[in-house]
């Protein structure tokens, strides 16, 4: 049996909910007490579905306008965020950074100009920035051209030291490692879209005649390609980084074109490659090797980038949950905070600053939740929810949520394909979390009656079948949910579109997104 908070024990004595196949019965008026209850036996009989017998499900359901618990089981359990994490790392960068937060990329010189001739090395530094592109690379390029600089003695140097060197997280699985949404960490790093999946390059296949031609995006030949692919019938393609090389290996067939999003292995050496190009394509020679080393003191600037200020970057971040957005921005927290662009310092503010908003049961390993030694309650999450909704940058945090049923990208994100058509549409606001045998869905909704509610929804070690309908059920049931007005309730109405995938992996981090 589920179980719920004292009160709402109490109060489901005297009720029961009308369960009817329709939504259009009249209402009828009820005491608030009987409307709560009515609540709580709705989620109970949700949560009652098969797939989680031996499952973990911890659900905490509060008022925003007063803080009561409306409905609560396991809430105090320590459970697997996923990417619910995200939560708690965007809150923490919009205190931390400010939403007027940017990202900065220079090159600089080091040694003496004559003329066209730097007797010297050029040096390009990076602070992180997620959002820039190929083409970001080579306006720099351009620019340092347009200083008059022909010539470079010297080196070129990447100067990536605002963050350490460590690019993996601690817990990331091994299978991860060449997959996008796991991609190196690096001050100095490049995106292949705008999406900005940084650190990736975009891998595409296409029949062409006989044979298949694979073309990059953007073109680069960082990686040797290992092209076995055939022409086929069906495009039934395999398109795979080797771990820890610069080798992608193409296996199976294509019939229609295919692309793959691949991690490169060094962000920072990548990024070098780019530019140089771009160097030589704007008429500026390096004769020198490139090296990784700190900034040279004395260097003066000779161009900048500035990436979009960190309130727009909360958009495709938390909209498409990008987990490479959320450990950059991790190892910034840090290196505002501490002076160390590390995990340890950024996790460290996180952590103080859930904490400092009510999380009391929380693990954080990384910023993301790739971790599955990420923990957190739904009681924690539920809290520091109703926390933030008073601080300053809260309206750019709460527009950056996914939206239920908006099919838009970047207004609907992770939820786009969700709730369509129901009460819940247009209404929810809030963070998913995926991982193999792990959801998440926790955040905002409005009542039938105009009430703000928080809400989080943690699924834990279910064995088959994406429990997601039960997330989206729970939330349309909160968007009927009213004190003071019976309605009848018909839950179906909340499965997910037919057709879309079972999913246990965020649905924009698959690519291409069809979900």
């Amino acid at each position: 049996m589920r179980r719920t908070s004292a009160s709402l024990v109490a109060g489901a004595l005297v009720a029961a909910v009308a369960w009817a196949s329709t939504p259009t019965s009249p209402a009828t008026a009820l005491d608030p007490a009987v409307g709560v209850a009515d609540l709580a036996t709705d989620i109970n009989k949700i949560l009652a579905d098969s797939r989680l017998t031996i499952a973990r499900a911890g659900v905490v359901v509060k008022s925003a306008a007063n803080g009561e618990e409306l409905y609560a089981t396991d809430a105090g359990k320590l459970l697997t965020p996923a990417s619910n994490t995200k939560l708690f790392t965007a809150a923490a960068a919009a205190e931390t950074l400010g939403l007027d937060y940017r990202f900065t990329t220079a090159a600089l010189q080091s040694g003496r100009r004559a003329g066209g001739v730097l007797h010297g090395d050029l040096v390009l530094r990076g602070t992180g920035d997620p959002t820039a592109l190929a083409e970001d690379y080579d306006k720099l390029a351009a620019d340092v051209a347009a200083k008059g600089v022909k010539l470079v003695t010297g080196k070129l140097v990447t100067d990536d030291t605002w963050f350490d060197g460590q690019r993996l997280g601690n817990d990331w699985s091994w299978d991860d490692e060449t997959a996008y949404y796991a991609a190196p960490i690096s001050a100095l790093t490049a995106s292949p879209d705008r999406d900005y999946d940084a650190g990736s390059i975009i891998v595409s296949v296409a029949a062409a005649g006989s044979s298949v031609k694979v073309t990059t995006t953007p073109e680069t030949d960082y990686f040797t390609i290992v092209n076995r692919a055939t022409v086929g019938s069906e495009t039934d393609v395999l398109i795979e980084r080797r771990h820890g090389t610069r080798t992608v290996v193409i296996t199976g067939t294509v019939a229609d074109p295919y692309d793959e999003w691949v991690a490169v292995d060094d962000p920072t050496n990548y990024v070098a490659t780019l530019f140089r190009k771009s160097l030589a394509k704007h008429g500026v020679k390096v004769l020198g090797p490139t090296t990784a080393a700190a900034t040279p003191s004395g260097a003066t600037e000779l161009a900048k980038r500035e990436s979009m200020p960190l309130r727009e970057l909360l958009v495709p971040f938390m909209k498409l949950s990008n987990n490479i957005h959320a450990e950059i921005l991790t190892k910034a927290m840090g290196r505002k905070a501490a002076g160390q662009g590390t995990w340890s310092a950024g996790l460290k503010v996180i952590t103080d600053y859930a904490r400092a908003n009510g999380a009391q049961v929380i693990n954080v390993r990384d910023g993301s939740g790739l971790s599955r030694r990420d923990g957190f309650s739904p009681a924690s999450i539920a809290q520091f929810l109703t926390s933030v909704r008073g601080k300053p940058w809260f309206q750019a945090y709460y527009d950056s949520l996914p939206v239920a049923g908006e099919p838009d990208r970047l207004v609907g994100g992770t939820l786009r394909s969700r709730m369509r058509a129901t009460p819940a549409a247009g209404n929810v606001r809030a963070k998913t979390g995926s991982l193999t045998g792990v959801t998440a869905l926790s955040g905002y909704v409005t009542s039938a009656d105009g009430e703000p509610l928080v809400f989080a929804i943690m699924l834990n070690q279910y064995l088959s079948g994406s429990p997601k309908d039960i997330e989206d059920k729970i939330a349309v049931r909160l968007a009927q949910f009213s004190r003071t007005t019976a309605t009848t309730t018909d839950l179906r109405a909340a499965a997910p579109p037919s057709g879309g995938p079972a999913q246990d992996l965020e649905c924009s981090w698959l690519k291409p997104a069809t979900c």
